[in-house]
């Protein structure tokens, strides 16, 4: 089956105004031929509405936010809504990032309802998972992934399928400089894509994109694209350079 092939760019908290609009524009630029490859772009909140005016006419192009709130509306000071996403252009959210998840503790319910929040919006979600190096070298992270997926989708709607994209964040290569090898990565895809055919079966299993999210750049994408079950990446650091996220976007 020919799922989705997907570059996402997340630019964490980096960017002023001037800087994020600029850096879509030449994303836009340099990428812009490579209608089948799906770009997504995670700017900072401020900057969402903007970015997504500059690519919403563009074929291939979407915008997403890094995060929402598990409430719809209401008295909660400095969230931001799936539904206000949605109004100002957001087509994405990433949800269950390992920074979300270590740095403000959010847990398994959590990260439930904000999908359900962002599916009722009518946004597609980036679900992040993945082990700790800790985890890794105790030979606990297939366990530890399969928990990750299991107490998200096993609750999920099956009607919702189509709008979920998974991306497998090995933490111990974040913003490390490390990555995994290219037979690490696809024996975790690999395993991720059996848990799918457990939780649903192996038509739904083979249609959900998989993304590799761990210090992905220009040097190693080819090769970790080539993987039969990696499709894509979920980018970091380096899709703040727009000459090195378009090499990426090129490697497959």
């Amino acid at each position: 089956m020919n799922r989705k092939k997907i570059v996402a760019g997340n630019w964490k908290m980096n960017t002023l105004y001037s800087d994020a609009i600029a850096l879509a524009g030449n994303i836009l630029a340099k990428t812009s031929a490579f209608k089948d490859i799906e770009k997504i772009i995670f700017p900072p909140f401020p900057f969402i509405n903007d970015v997504a005016i500059l690519l919403q006419s563009q074929p291939g192009f979407y915008t997403g936010a890094q995060n929402c709130s598990s409430f719809e509306k209401g008295a909660f000071t400095g969230e931001v809504s799936a539904p206000m996403l949605k109004s100002i252009g957001a087509n994405y959210v990433l949800i269950g990032h390992s920074e979300r998840r270590a740095y403000f503790k959010e847990d398994a319910k959590t990260l439930s309802l904000k999908i359900e929040q962002a599916f009722q919006a009518g946004l597609n979600v980036v679900y992040c998972f993945g082990e700790a190096l800790a985890e890794r070298k105790s030979g606990v992270h297939q366990r530890i992934v399969k928990t990750q997926l299991q107490e998200i989708l096993s609750v999920m709607p099956q009607d919702k399928i189509s709008d979920l994209v998974l991306a497998y964040e090995p933490v111990w290569a974040i913003g490390t400089g490390e990555t995994a090898t290219p037979p690490q990565a696809q024996d975790m895809h690999a395993f991720v894509r059996n848990c799918l055919v457990e939780l649903f079966n192996k038509e739904v299993a083979e249609q959900i994109p998989i993304l590799y999210g761990g210090s992905c750049n220009a040097r190693n994408a080819r090769e970790l694209f080539n993987c039969p079950d990696v499709d894509g990446g979920l980018i970091g650091g380096a899709s703040l350079n727009a000459d090195e996220f378009s090499e990426i976007v090129k490697s497959f």
